[in-house]
């Protein structure tokens, strides 16, 4: 199934804009920006990631939301 036609694993109503290449739960690996936003939030940013749009969206949130001073993993396709 290609990501235009994924739902996101949390809400199942977004499409995805990012995919957690190293869950903690298999059954959540692909995440809209509105959730995806809502982890890095909430403190629980995905570490090891995949953009999925071809833009850097889910960088672009890290930047913008992101408080703790980690290293990130992209993942290219």
């Amino acid at each position: 199934m290609g990501a235009h036609r994924r739902r996101c694993d949390w809400c199942d109503s977004g499409t995805p804009i990012v995919r957690d290449m190293d869950p903690v739960n298999p059954d959540y690996q692909y995440w809209c920006e509105e959730c995806a936003r809502a982890l890095i939030i909430k403190g629980d940013p995905i570490e090891t990631y995949r953009e999925l749009e071809g833009e850097p969206i889910y960088g672009r949130l890290l930047d913008e939301h992101c408080t703790l001073k980690r290293f990130y993993s992209f993942v290219a396709a």
